[in-house]
This record gives C-alpha cells, sequence and structure tokens, in this order.
C-alpha cells in the first residue's frame, strides 16, 4: 500500500508480537521500522486525508478526529500491553520510511533517554470531583457551597501527596470540563497524572480505590493504565528536513482523558 508514513510511538524491540488483527489509522495494520535498534510503529495514510492541507482542514470534523484519535490509541494501548511505548503526537505524517528515519536519527539520544526513564512504567490518571448538589441543595447560600468545595480541595490535597508516595513522578493537569467527564458532572478539583513502576500499579490501585467513598459529595476517578504520555519531555531537537506533513492537530486524547501531551492535553 502506497500513501504516507504515520507514526504512532517510537519503542524498543518488542518482547511480544502485537495483535494479529489490529489495525491503525485509516484501516491500515501497524507495521515496524526498525533504525539503530529502535522501532517506529507506521502505517500507511492518504495523502488525501493526511497531507498538510487537508489536516488542517480535517480539525474541523470532529467525527473524523474521533474515529483518529481512537484508531490512533488503539495502537498505543496495544503497545502499552507488551512493551514501554514513547508515543507521538496525533498526526504525526512522513513523506516515506526515509523520513521516518532522518527523524529517528537526529532524535536518537532524546529517545533513547525517554526511554531510559520510562521503560517499565505505566500512567495513572486520577481526578476528583465534587458532586452536583441535588435540589434544594443547590440553593445553599454561597458560604455553604464554597465550604463544600474547600473540603473537596483539602480531600485532593491529601489524596495528592499520599499517591505521590507511590509514585516515581507526577503532573498536576488543569482542571478539566466536567462535561468530558465519563462519570457525569461536577466540579474538578484534582487532574493529576502519576508514573507508577507497571509491578506497583496494583498495590497504586488498592490505594485509590480505598479512598472512595470516604468524603460524601466527592467523586474519584481513576483511568489507566496509559503510556506515559504526560512525562514524555518535548525533545531539544531542530525541526528536520523531514519534518511531518502535518498541521499539528492536538495530541490523542485517551479516551477523552485529554490529560498529557500526548494521547493526552499529551494527546
Amino acid at each position: 500500500m502506497t500513501g504516507l508514513r504515520y507514526v504512532y510511538a517510537v519503542c524498543r524491540p518488542l518482547g511480544a508480537p502485537l495483535q494479529a488483527d489490529l489495525t491503525g489509522v485509516a484501516g491500515d495494520p501497524p507495521r515496524l521500522l526498525t533504525h539503530h535498534g529502535l522501532i517506529a510503529v507506521v502505517s500507511h495514510v492518504p495523502e488525501r486525508d493526511f497531507s498538510a492541507e487537508a489536516l488542517r482542514r480535517r480539525r474541523e470534523d470532529l467525527d473524523w478526529l474521533a474515529a483518529t484519535v481512537r484508531a490512533h490509541q488503539q495502537v498505543v494501548d496495544a503497545l502499552t500491553a507488551v512493551t514501554t511505548p514513547l508515543p507521538l503526537r496525533l498526526a504525526t505524517v512522513f513523506r516515506d520510511d526515509s523520513g521516518v528515519r532522518v527523524m529517528m536519527e537526529e532524535q536518537e539520544d532524546h529517545f533513547r533517554r525517554t526511554l531510559d526513564r520510562l521503560t517499565g512504567r505505566v500512567e495513572w490518571g486520577v481526578k476528583v470531583y465534587v458532586e452536583p448538589e441535588p435540589e434544594p441543595l443547590a440553593t445553599a447560600p454561597p458560604a455553604a457551597q464554597e465550604d463544600i468545595r474547600r473540603r473537596a480541595e483539602r480531600y485532593a490535597a491529601r489524596l495528592h501527596s499520599t499517591l505521590l508516595a507511590h509514585a516515581e513522578d507526577a503532573r498536576l493537569h488543569p482542571p478539566q470540563n466536567s462535561s468530558l467527564s465519563s462519570a457525569g458532572a461536577g466540579q474538578n478539583v484534582l487532574n493529576a497524572a502519576y508514573l507508577v513502576p507497571r509491578a506497583q500499579s496494583e498495590e497504586f490501585v488498592e490505594i485509590v480505590d480505598r479512598t472512595k467513598g470516604e468524603e460524601t459529595g466527592i467523586r474519584v476517578e481513576l483511568t489507566g493504565p496509559w503510556a506515559a504520555y504526560s512525562f514524555v519531555e518535548p525533545s531539544s531537537a531542530e525541526p528536520s528536513s523531514a519534518e511531518p506533513s502535518s498541521a499539528e492537530p492536538s495530541s490523542a486524547e485517551r479516551g477523552g482523558e485529554g490529560e498529557s501531551g500526548g494521547p493526552g492535553e499529551q494527546a
């Protein structure tokens, strides 16, 4: 199949094969492009949809963007199950395999340092919401509503401190719009990502689960494990002659997470 090269992630050689029926963006199965012991996970995409001009138009097509995000994330999730991927921005596209290899060559040091830091680790997302008050409590005096919010913020601060002790790193993201929450409305007072060794993830999940229901009117959401989008630092490499043919839309959002610079505010 001809077309542009869509790059999902860079990783080290896989310890196990990807699932046989995995498809990526535009329905094309991902393949592995090796360069100096690193692997770029790529697939073919049509130029009519992924040239720089086409991507500028497509940014207004929310259905197309959502389908692209889902396909992108499906590949990254499959990689996360068998290795530690370094996810790239949504719609990172090159003209051909040679362009991908030039990118890998120029950013090789950055990729290796980042993979050294992230190998064996995953990202967990934790959000804390103030539940919307039912009537007639919703008409409570402003002072009462402010008290509820402050109580939730104190709770979120304690939870964040506890989770920091069980994570190697953390990122605090801006509060999320309640309409993006998978579990309903409410004011978001904590939107955090935690970098956790894969072997300690079960303990981390148990700690979060134990906090649920501790405080009335407060909801805790846990998502993951994800590829470590929030902990992939931007490359300092200068733009190359093989710069992606991309309009650089926002990074893939992990199922609506919007947490990081990867599938997250990362993505």
